[in-house]
């Protein structure tokens, strides 16, 4: 909700990613879920059962016995946690336990394990949550046990395509390369490993979508969360030493990567440049007659301090 400063930053933050996940409602639950997880990471997709590690809510004595007396996790590799495995929607209603599968990219990346000083580091990266939605909070904060329990998982694409392609960062990955190819062209900057190409890479993959669905830059709401992430970008790209109006340009790419799976964002690739132009070169103006505002005071300045109004 509040980790945008990070996007670009890390392996793993991004304002855009896809989701691959499944549900159950009142059919299987929390055993099921668990051996379904496990089965699909280390016999689908053949990762090491020494590289994963496992974590449930402190409360959840039952999901800690399946892990461990049936599945057989190492309980050297296993964690019970509070807040972060716990999930809830808010104040009230559905909500539950959860258990999340990390994945260990190894120790010349730094980070610690779930639930140490050093676990927002990017050596271990949660690649899925099960939560156990099993209750129903009410007003008042008791837990009500919910008729039929439910399941709600979810992996990362990107974080998982990061472990199959051998790569460490989200940004490695195939779904990436081009977008990093033509942020560089636009911005004449060659670097692909700069962490503000990262920064328009990621952001135009949400700020297209968001168009595709009808969200326009705006003041306030989901307008204004768009309009931040566009600025970000352009910000960024000026960063770099872009010239002029760039972010729009980068459709083209996005086009080319995801259009085919999202015929969606194809139709209205020619609407999205527009919304993305118009407002690079409104947030053009508003920078130059702000900083002729903050000229035109400092010229002006006697002292050392602005007044707050100015």
């Amino acid at each position: 909700h509040n980790d945008l400063d990070n996007v670009g930053y890390t392996a793993r933050h991004h304002t855009f990613f896809e989701m691959l996940g499944n549900f159950s409602f009142g059919d299987y639950f929390k055993r099921d879920a668990i051996h379904f997880a496990w089965n699909f990471l280390t016999e689908v997709l053949g990762l090491p059962r020494e590289k994963l590690w496992v974590t449930v809510h402190v409360s959840d004595d039952e999901a800690e016995r399946i892990w461990k007396d049936e599945v057989g996790i190492d309980p050297e590799r296993f964690s019970r946690l509070d807040e972060d495995n716990f999930w809830q929607m808010g104040d009230t209603g559905p909500c539950g336990p959860s258990s999340e599968v990390f994945f260990d990219h190894g120790p010349e990346v730094w980070g610690g394990p779930p639930g140490s000083p050093e676990e927002d580091g990017d050596r271990y990266i949660e690649i899925w949550n099960l939560v156990f939605m099993q209750y129903d909070r009410d007003a008042a904060g008791n837990m009500n046990p919910l008729p039929k329990p439910s399941i709600d998982t979810g992996m990362g694409l990107e974080r998982i395509a990061a472990v199959m392609q051998g790569v460490h960062s989200n940004y490695e990955i195939d779904l990436f390369q081009n977008l990093l190819a033509a942020a560089a062209e636009a911005t004449g900057h060659d670097d692909t490993t700069a962490p503000s190409l990262r920064v328009i890479a990621d952001h135009i993959r949400s700020c297209a979508f968001l168009v595709a669905d009808g969200v326009l830059p705006s003041n306030e709401g989901r307008g204004y969360v768009l309009r931040r992430i566009i600025r970000r970008a352009v910000r960024h790209g000026h960063k770099l030493g872009a010239q002029g109006s760039f972010f729009h340009k980068l459709v083209a790419a996005l086009d080319a990567e995801m259009g085919e799976a999202y015929p969606e964002l194809r139709e209205a690739r020619g609407q999205i440049e527009r919304v993305l132009l118009k407002e690079e070169e409104q947030f053009a103006r508003t920078l130059e007659h702000g900083m002729g505002l903050l000229g035109e005071a400092l010229d002006a300045l006697e002292g050392d301090t602005l007044s707050g109004e100015t």
